[in-house]
């Protein structure tokens, strides 16, 4: 068998060597080695091309990278991890609010916090080989570049997690080469810097994800998980996962919602996102994720069900309270990061450029860098509240215009409404517990209880003018104030009645909120610049110029409702001025404290003033205080002090009170300052001080309900030791003298007695002869009748008057003459006699009583009634016009205090009875008979005595009657006293 094999390979040993003999042999040899020699050189230069190819790509990489700073690791992981969360707002107590407005949305979370669904579909979706590359993976990079090179349909994407990374935290999104090697290069060292769980969780809290269901951008998938489906990442199940998952390759196209809140999209779009999710799905069951029975039951689940519903945001739901929570956060963090330069507090209030620079980037580190913002206001107590103002029903009218629209070029209504502003304050801290912004953010965005400027009208006097003069040690509650009119220049103020009170107590001024009187007590103490007041009260507008002006003791100043509210809070506070605040702290992202706010008490005015000032506010709330109705408007009785407040016009409203615990304040006004709230009596309006009553009344029952704990009703004020009660003349102001005493003129009041109380004794009361005219009484004049003159009487030295009147001067006889209740007691100084015979009366007949009407003339001092020519009575004024008469002919006429008369009345007549018959005499006696009795010859008398008293006789002439007896005896019309000033009729 061997020899055989053999032999056969013998034999083709022999076939083979006579073939190489052949001549095609030779050539095929030839062939041969050359085909081998040119594949051995096309090896060769294809190692030498893929060498060269891999040294001009190394190159062209190392040129694209060129500029590339190398990083330290920190700096890596600084930028890395140094990405952008929204801010957060709380109410106070911790109750979450909203989010601050930024351009996207984002909330941290660590990877322990993520449902286990949702980092199986992102690692399946978007990175299968993230636990085994080192940040990049070759082959999908090569696919990527052929991709691109050969402008490829299909686009697979070649970017592992961490080069995502890399690219939306230290890079840019630009498309070009030099960007992707670049990303390459970081991502292969990140890789070494940084651990797997931490590359991980930092792609989940910066890859963006659409839309959240107001529309927001969002970023980070707790964000996204809140914003979509409502629940916590660590909370979505495997459907949900998935859709969130494959949201990043396109995220506005799989966001389930449209931008600016328009809400849902419509089913046929939502499916684009619920398509993606399947896929997600395909990819987790196939990397071994989830089983088939897991991916089947998912793929049956209607995801789009668990899509939030449309809801309002922060800023939609509380647009005044995110606004101005925004604009104190940024002047706060200016300060913070100020401060962190070395910018000092002078310096940066200085420096308007400085300011600004920093109030910018205050601005956007406070929408980027994640604060927790924990403000002060009460969210229950803030909705009560503004429910309140919404379903308030005497507003006021609201006017409407015709405008022109930009956006659509039409012609729209626009309604301008009485707006309103309020403010709560707690007074021992400063808190802001709650405010009403406005009747419509959409309507009118501006705050008007935190940024609308109007004159406080009225509400400065306790402020600027009372509180100022009791701690001057000027005033007590109840000295004596001056209500009469004066002219400086062309300035000439009056009351609200345009009534002159004359001499009247200080309580009572401001409680009746009296001009004359008011701006009289300022002009004593504008010398002292009492503005230094409101400046350290922080009002933003309270300057030196701002005080100049009388004027501005009736509230000329522009201020803000929650500026006069925590400023009347400080007499609560028993002169502790407390700077009202809405920003109770700011931690960062860890909770470390930015800023916390602590309160720096400003020394105003002493406990005394402030108490005294407290007590005299209270009558604002009785009798005939200003806001007399405001305690029956409320359902609770608690101790109030308060004030209200109208500008020039009705331009403005207001009301500001407070208890020991907190301060309340309100205005109402068009936003136009010159449209009039109130049109007089005659329109049939409710008066503005009504209105502003009303809602006061309402704000307050409803804080009591909320926060009963805070507004403490029963609490009230007490009083310091300082505070004394002093008796004094009530006219002067003085420690009572015996006149003063005897004439029942002693009061008694308040005084803070480390400032002032009355010790010099009152010297301006004299004895007088008085006569009374229209109720009050005045000094008699040489010429008065006698019979009108009351001897013994008291009156006032002429130094009283100019002392009283100080500077400002004025009609003296209006001190005591006015409706300060003297004028009754005291007569004043003369009055300003008008040397004009008083007016004529009328007479009429009620049975046996003579009646006539008044004389239209202002300074009758009463009436002398004549019978038959003959003056037969005396009426004096103030008393009954009317006489009991018999038979005859009566007239009346009037009598001024120079003892001017008037022409008669109209005579009235009363006719005797015819005479009886006599019986006849009897003879035996001798008597002639009589024809007429006494009586009857009497009036036969007066009947033929010719009239001396018609109409038309001059008025000024003496009666020609008989010689009468003393009670009757004629008048004479005396000469005018060169003194005695004309004056007007009324």
């Amino acid at each position: 068998m061997n020899n055989e094999k053999n032999n056969r390979i013998k034999q083709l040993e022999d076939r083979f060597e006579q073939a190489k003999k052949e001549p095609w042999a030779k050539k095929l040899r030839i062939g041969t080695g050359v085909l081998w020699n040119l594949f051995l050189l096309l090896i060769i230069f294809a190692v030498i091309g893929a060498v060269f190819a891999s040294s001009v790509g190394a190159g062209y990489f190392a040129s694209l990278v060129a500029k590339e700073p190398l990083r330290t690791k920190e700096e890596l992981r600084d930028q890395v991890f140094n990405y952008e969360e929204t801010s957060e707002m709380y109410f106070a107590d911790s109750i979450y609010l909203g989010k601050i407005n930024s351009d996207i949305e984002r909330r941290q979370i660590t990877l322990d916090k993520v449902s286990q669904y949702a980092l199986d579909a992102v690692l399946a979706t978007e990175d299968e080989y993230f636990e085994e590359h080192k940040g990049i993976v070759p082959k999908a990079i090569f696919r990527g570049v052929f991709q691109d090179v050969t402008n490829s349909d299909s686009q697979t994407g070649g970017s592992t997690l961490t080069q995502q990374l890399v690219k939306n935290q230290i890079l840019t999104n630009e498309v070009s080469y030099e960007r992707k090697a670049k990303e390459i290069l970081l991502a292969m060292r990140l890789e070494h810097f940084m651990t797997k769980d931490e590359i991980l969780e930092a792609y989940l809290n910066i890859i963006p994800y659409g839309r959240d269901v107001s529309g927001q951008n969002i970023a980070g998938i707790e964000t996204a998980a809140r914003g979509i489906f409502g629940i916590k990442a660590k909370d979505l199940s495997l459907p949900q996962a998935a859709y969130i998952a494959g949201i990043p390759q396109a995220p506005y196209t799989y966001t389930p919602f449209y931008s600016k809140n328009q809400g849902i999209k419509e089913r046929e779009k939502l499916m684009y996102g619920v398509n993606r999710m399947k896929t997600v799905l395909f990819r987790m069951r196939d990397a071994g994720y989830i089983s088939e029975a897991e991916y089947q039951e998912a793929l049956a689940y209607d995801v789009t069900k668990d899509f939030r519903q449309p809801s309002r945001r922060a800023t939609e739901r509380y647009p005044y309270v995110t606004q101005e929570i925004q604009n104190r956060t940024i002047e706060i963090l200016a300060k913070v990061l100020a401060e962190k330069d070395g910018i000092d507090a002078d310096r940066f209030e200085g420096d308007s450029k400085i300011k600004e620079k920093y109030e910018i980037m205050a601005d956007r580190s406070m929408r980027t860098d994640g604060y927790r913002i924990y403000s002060t206001i009460n969210k229950e107590l803030y909705d009560k509240m503004n429910e309140v103002a919404d379903s308030f029903q005497y507003y006021g009218y609201t006017y409407t215009t015709e405008t022109l629209d930009e956006e659509s070029g039409k012609m729209i209504t626009k309604e301008n409404p009485v707006q309103v502003g309020a403010s709560m304050i707690e007074n021992h801290t400063g808190k802001v517990l709650s405010f009403v912004g406005g009747r419509d953010y959409e309507l009118e965005a501006l705050n008007h209880s935190t940024q609308a400027y109007r004159q406080n009208g009225s509400s400065m006097k306790p402020l600027l003018v009372y509180a100022p003069a009791i701690e001057y040690g000027v005033i007590g509650a109840g000295s004596p104030l001056v209500d009469v009119k004066f002219r400086r220049g062309s300035y000439a103020p009056g009351n609200y009645f345009d009534r002159e009170f004359g001499v009247l107590p200080a309580r009572e001024s401001l409680a009746r909120s009296q001009n004359l009187s008011t701006i009289r007590l300022y002009d004593q103490i504008i010398d002292r610049n009492p503005i230094d007041f409101l400046k350290k009260m922080k009002f933003a507008n309270a300057t030196d110029k701002a005080g100049m002006g009388l004027s501005a003791s009736l509230g000329t100043m522009d201020v803000t409702v929650e500026e006069n509210t925590n400023a009347y809070a400080t007499f609560a506070n028993g002169g502790q001025f407390i700077e009202s605040y809405m920003i109770e702290r700011i931690e960062d992202m860890k909770g470390n404290i930015v800023f916390e706010h602590k309160a720096k008490p400003v020394e105003v005015f002493s406990p005394e003033t402030s108490y005294i000032i407290t007590d005299m506010m209270r009558d604002v709330l009785k009798g005939n205080g200003t806001a007399a109705r405001l305690p029956g408007l409320m359902n609770f009785r608690p101790d109030l002090a308060a004030k209200t407040g109208t500008s020039q016009h009705y331009g403005d409203a207001w009301l500001v009170g407070y208890n020991p615990n907190v301060s309340l304040g309100v205005w109402m006004g068009y936003k136009n300052r010159n449209t009039p709230l109130y049109h007089g009596y005659n329109s049939g309006q409710m008066h503005p001080s009504e209105r502003t009553a009303r809602l006061y009344g309402q704000l307050m029952n409803v804080a009591n309900t909320v926060i009963p704990e805070t507004i403490k009703a029963r609490d009230t004020f007490k009083r310091p030791n300082g505070v004394v009660t002093r008796s004094f003349c009530g006219i002067s102001g003085l420690a009572p003298s015996t006149a003063c005493s005897a004439a029942g003129l002693v009061r008694s009041d308040l005084f803070n007695s480390k400032k002032m109380v009355p010790t010099k004794v009152d010297d301006s009361i004299v004895s007088s002869a008085a006569v009374r005219v229209n109720g009050k009484l005045y000094q008699a004049l040489a010429s008065t009748p006698r019979e009108f003159v009351t001897s013994g009487g008291i009156g006032v030295t002429s130094e009283y008057g100019k002392r009283m009147l100080g500077r400002l001067g004025g009609d003296a006889s209006k001190l005591l003459a006015g409706r300060g209740g003297y004028a009754s007691t005291v007569a004043g100084s003369t009055f300003p006699a008008d040397n004009v015979p008083p007016a004529a009366v009328s007479t009429g007949q009620n049975g046996s009583v003579l009646t006539w009407t008044a004389s239209s003339s202002n300074d009758v001092i009463g009436y002398y009634i004549y019978q038959n020519g003959v003056k037969i009575g005396t009426v004096h004024d103030g008393a009954s016009r009317s006489y009991k008469v018999g038979y005859g002919s009566y007239y009346v006429r009037a009598v001024d205090i120079t003892g001017l008369l008037s022409g008669p009345s109209n005579t009235v007549t009363n006719s005797a009875p015819a005479p009886k018959a006599q019986p006849k005499s009897d003879t035996n006696t001798g008597a002639k008979p009589s024809t007429t009795s006494p009586e009857t010859k009497s009036d036969a008398k007066s009947d033929t005595k010719p009239d001396t008293h018609s109409e038309s006789k001059p008025e000024a002439k003496p009666e020609t009657t008989p010689e009468p007896t003393p009670e009757t005896k004629p008048e004479a019309t005396p000469e005018p006293k060169p003194d005695a000033a004309p004056a007007a009729k009324e």
